[in-house]
């Protein structure tokens, strides 16, 4: 008898379980990277948005030029990587805040673009005084600051703390 409990407890587990992980697995979102095999800091970049939840593909070529044109990066938002996530192109640097942001919002965009390899960026960490950078949406037509970052953080994240430390 109390074996037949057990095994219905067990086997009542392992179903809530699988349940419950569930929903968890079907919310992460998979981003296809392409960069070059001697990049250190693209593999951090991985390792960043694998540490926030998403999923990522990696595949390496010594050329990335064809893919930003296929992705329709322009060059001068280009950078050391490009991922693509949901049909938007992610050039460079990119913190995962504004990719799920990107994704909840779902502008009409081509993507987003850290260009250049700001330090501090995600990826890019430093001991020594992050660079200020934005991030960028871009369009067929144009492009505009999405967000802008002093190395991990977000500017309004950096006013709101200090507005409060004021109160």
């Amino acid at each position: 008898m109390l074996r037949s409990i057990l095994k219905v407890l067990l086997i009542t587990g392992v179903w809530v379980g699988a349940a419950l992980s569930a929903p968890m697995l079907a919310s992460a979102e998979t981003v296809t990277v392409h960069k070059t095999p001697w990049c250190g800091c693209c593999s951090k970049w991985v390792k960043h948005l694998q540490d926030n939840g998403f999923d990522v593909e990696v595949h390496e070529h010594d050329d990335l030029t064809p893919i930003r044109e296929a992705a329709g990066v322009p060059q001068r938002l280009a950078s050391c990587h490009t991922g693509k996530v949901k049909g938007y192109a992610l050039e460079g640097h990119v913190p995962a805040a504004e990719i799920l942001r990107l994704l909840k919002e779902r502008p009409a965009a081509r993507g987003l673009s850290v260009p250049g390899m700001p330090m501090g960026s995600p990826g890019m960490e430093t001991p020594y005084t992050p660079d200020t950078y934005d991030v960028i949406l871009f369009t067929e037509d144009g492009q505009s600051a999405y967000a802008t970052y002093v190395g991990a953080q977000r500017v309004d994240e950096i006013k709101d703390a200090s507005d409060s430390k004021a109160d």
